[in-house]
């Protein structure tokens, strides 16, 4: 059992790690690996709509970490994404990190799979980026795991994220979560649904 905690904050270990490191030690007391993968700090190109990894299997661009991250995940029962709030918004590289893995990885990678997503900010904008994190899975048939409130931490340093007590028991909680339906999705014998073709409709024709 496995979960893969993408950091896309420019800062390795910033308030947004520090949230997923809360999520990462919960994780490690219910008996559930987890790995913490930094996006970086480097220019990270977004899709191109070149439609190469319809054939490849994955992004043609290979210069970062996305093709690397969508190996651990194939491997992995659940994604969890952070991103600091940059404009009411997830930050610039996460944005482009996560178009292009998402995109480019084949359904039946990412189908089933538990997502949940975290966002760290000073004081406001939260909610809006915790939205646009959360549409990621839901276009990609992945169950969305909840917790006792929105997964916001806040704090403008490390340290003040720790005296976010709220924020912190919502993370918490979000992890046992996690690893509760990872682990019984473990013990059951229930078939996976078959997946049905996707149906496309142009509204212009």
């Amino acid at each position: 059992m496995k979960v893969v905690l993408i950091n896309g904050s420019p800062r390795k270990r910033g308030c947004t790690y520090t949230g997923l490191k809360i999520i990462q030690d919960r994780l490690s007391e219910n008996q559930v690996d987890s790995e913490i993968i930094h996006v970086g700090n480097k220019p990270i190109i977004g899709c191109t709509a070149c439609q190469k990894c319809t054939k490849l299997g994955k992004c043609f661009y290979s210069d970062d970490l996305v093709n690397e991250a969508a190996d651990k995940i194939r491997e992995a029962d659940g994604v969890i994404l952070g991103s600091a709030v940059h404009y009411a918004s997830i930050t610039g590289a996460a944005s482009s990190f996560f178009d292009r893995l998402f995109y480019s990885m084949p359904s039946e990678d990412l189908r089933l799979k538990f997502g949940a997503s975290v966002v760290s900010c000073r004081r406001a904008g939260a909610s809006t980026a915790f939205d646009q994190l959360n549409k990621y899975f839901t276009i990609r048939q992945m169950p969305v795991v909840s917790s006792n409130y929105w997964n916001q931490i806040h704090g403008n340093s490390p340290a003040e994220v720790y005296q976010d007590v709220e924020g912190v028991q919502t993370l918490e909680v979000l992890a046992d979560n996690m690893a509760y339906l990872i682990k019984c999705c473990h013990a059951s014998n229930v078939p996976v649904p078959q997946e049905e073709p996707k149906a496309f409709t142009n509204f212009i024709r």
